[in-house]
């Protein structure tokens, strides 16, 4: 199937994680002019997102089971107006510790409803699933979109205004995703005929059944070591190259280059699941990630390593959505997908809590981001471990048509 015969709802879906994922990918530039503004250290900002991120995996599972219930138009919608307001409260508090209400919780809130766990879960229930993969990527890729498109026009406005204001245009955008998601309405390849099997299933019995499948933990594993990933460079990645002695406009621009290239490396990434083993495909991408984290901390860090490594990370930056989410489907089927995967994202999340919040840790503690640079190096490759002894093939009850 051709990407341009994709459903009218993959295309909504894809709306509205570019706002929301591009919001949240921009949050790392607004660390600086935060922490001088209130006047705090940067693990006080670092915490702030790391709750954030604790939430939003928190909130996943919940999420996604309204999803699978409700439908995820209405919960689409009404995380939009909680992401907005959790914007527009930052953007109007003067103390901060209103930031972990604002901040943290509400966007925390908002993103879980907006994200990767619902639109998938959308996009597995309408697209046929020997096209699923392909999907995943695709959908996946929007979200680095919007990073590239967002995080230098927000750096533009943190240049020419400041960061209050910037904030508040961001709560603005977010009404588009409460339009988009009159739009997301699960219909199509996977959703009309007759019942599949696995449709019959409970979701007592879906969560007993992948709570006892060992390759599902280490699914688990091998998110979190993502979440890790990802918040950390997120997050820290403009600061750790001011203290370099770059300027602002190169760490904004080497964040745009991890946005663009995952656009090509999730794709690239979600296609070769839909042709190769995707244990062995998600092994490969973790050890891409082991060989440019550790070339990025061992080469002196200038304007070309800077934006040499920010499209290099980021073609394997977000390229374990469609894998990780492709291996939850393959396994226990589209049925529960929202809540299975949601499940494995609150793992993702907790990765991302310790990232955030260690980066700022260390750094305060010890003056620099090495040890953590380091730590980040030694996962990647424990991660590509972790990914050999899944056991990949569809449940039983899979067996006798696909998931």
């Amino acid at each position: 199937m051709s990407i341009f015969r994709f459903p009218l709802l993959v295309w909504m879906g894809i709306g509205v994680l570019i706002i929301s994922l591009g919001i949240r990918q921009s949050f790392g530039i607004f660390l600086s002019p935060m922490v001088m503004d209130f006047g705090t250290g940067r693990e006080f900002f670092s915490f702030a997102i790391a709750l954030q991120n604790l939430l939003f995996g928190a909130f996943q599972p919940l999420v996604g089971m309204a999803a699978d219930r409700f439908g995820p138009s209405r919960i689409i919608a009404s995380g939009a107006f909680v992401y907005g307001a959790g914007l527009l409260l930052t953007a109007l508090t003067t103390q901060p510790d209103w930031l972990y209400l604002s901040l943290g919780g509400l966007v925390g809130l908002g993103l879980s409803a907006t994200s990767y766990v619902i639109i998938l879960g959308a996009v597995a229930r309408t697209v046929p699933a020997e096209h699923a993969a392909k999907a995943f990527g695709l959908t996946t890729a929007a979200g680095s979109f919007g990073m590239f498109a967002v995080i230098p026009g927000a750096q533009a406005m943190l240049t020419h205004f400041d960061w209050r204001l910037t904030m508040e245009l961001f709560a603005l955008s977010c009404t588009l995703m409460v339009a988009f998601a009159c739009f997301i309405h699960p219909r199509g390849a996977a959703g009309r005929g007759a019942p599949e099997p696995q449709s019959v299933q409970t979701l007592k019995q879906a969560l007993t059944e992948a709570f006892h499948h060992r390759g599902y933990w280490f699914i688990h594993a091998g998110f979190f070591v993502c979440g890790f990933h990802v918040m950390f460079i997120a997050t820290h990645l403009p600061s750790y190259l001011a203290d370099k002695g770059l300027s602002n406009q190169v760490a904004a621009l080497a964040l745009a280059y991890v946005g663009i290239f995952n656009i090509f490396g999730s794709y690239f990434w979600g296609l070769m699941g839909d042709h190769f083993d995707k244990r062995h495909v998600m092994a490969s991408l973790y050890l891409l990630r082991t060989a440019v984290i550790a070339a990025f901390v061992t080469l002196p860090v200038t304007d070309a390593t800077a934006s040499l490594f920010g499209a290099a990370i980021g073609f394997c930056w977000l390229g374990t959505v469609p894998l990780t989410s492709g291996l939850v489907r393959q396994i226990f089927g589209a049925r529960y997908l929202s809540t299975l995967y949601g499940l494995v994202f609150f793992t993702h999340q907790l990765g991302s809590f310790l990232g955030a919040w260690a980066g700022g840790r260390i750094y305060d503690h010890y003056g620099t981001y090495e040890p953590i640079w380091w730590s980040t190096v030694v996962l990647a490759f424990a991660a590509a471990l972790l990914h050999l002894p899944i056991d990949a093939r569809p449940l039983v009850r899979l067996q006798s048509q696909p998931a």
